[in-house]
């Protein structure tokens, strides 16, 4: 806050100017950049407490990964839901064990922030924040399902139950769930996540994305850096040979194909899991 910082003497109103303002008497230093915790740092002093980050926020402040840095803070308050640019207020009434407090800031619990998100994106974004957000949390997402259940006439809570049929906190990216999402919609059974593929003597040789123990079949999504660190792609040669020797199949995956030919990966991963003996 830019008042408290000048009374206070941490800052004078000259070098204030060597801020920028986020919202009104809301600074940052012109060389930071806002982060989506950052923007709910911001939106927190902006309401003076008045309220409880939820959504994006609430998510990025547990952790979350992959969230729009340009997305606008989210806060939950009562009466009015007047906002300003790059906050978006939405009014309600929170039960307190719906609440928690991270960083001096309340925020929505991780199931309360999993229900808003589920409640409010598309299917497939709705199912990649459950992701990431019940993965930084360790939140099992049957406690979302509680929580749909206490709210069942909520607005969008027949999509967040549907979202929640397809979650899985093992997911160590965007583009893996968007692989998974894929194979499901294939008509593939269920693949695991992070499926780890053993060797001689009970040692782990390595952790697959995704896969099916039982046809020794594993799908791995390669970003960029398989391609562009020397190191890694060493490390990935050696590991998919030690994977071949054991009798694991490996259908890897990049971004052209994720994006440009998704039926060439569905049939690739059919043809694997036929020759392997699956019913596909």
């Amino acid at each position: 806050l830019g008042t408290h910082a000048v009374q206070a003497g941490i800052l004078t109103p000259h070098q204030l100017r060597r801020f920028r303002r986020v919202h009104r008497n809301v600074y940052i230093h012109l060389d930071a950049a806002v982060t989506p915790s950052g923007r709910a740092r911001a939106a927190w002093l902006w309401a003076g407490g008045d309220g409880v980050l939820a959504g994006y926020s609430a998510a990025a402040l547990f952790g979350s990964r992959w969230i729009d840095a340009t997305a606008p803070a989210e806060l939950i308050r009562r009466g009015s839901r007047r906002g300003t640019a790059g906050v978006v207020v939405h009014a309600g009434t929170l039960p307190d064990d719906e609440v928690c407090e991270l960083a001096d800031m309340r925020v929505t619990s991780p199931a309360r922030t999993a229900f808003d998100l589920g409640r409010r994106l598309a299917l497939d974004a709705a199912v990649e924040q459950l992701d990431a957000l019940c993965r930084a949390t360790r939140s099992d997402p049957a406690c979302v399902a509680e929580l749909a259940d206490r709210h069942s006439g909520a607005r969008g809570v027949r999509r967040l139950r549907e979202a929640l049929a397809l979650v899985d906190p093992g997911a160590e990216s965007l583009p893996e769930t968007r692989v998974r999402l894929l194979l499901v919609r294939g008509g593939f059974p269920r693949p695991s996540t992070q499926v780890p593929v053993v060797g001689v003597g009970g040692r782990i040789l390595g952790w697959a994305d995704l896969g099916w123990k039982q046809w020794r079949t594993v799908v791995e999504y390669d970003g960029i850096h398989h391609w562009t660190d020397e190191r890694q792609r060493t490390k990935d040669i050696e590991r998919y040979e030690a994977f071949a020797a054991l009798g694991w199949s490996v259908v890897r995956v990049n971004s052209e194909q994720l994006r440009l030919r998704p039926a060439s990966i569905v049939a690739r991963v059919r043809a694997r899991l036929r020759s392997a003996g699956a019913p596909v």
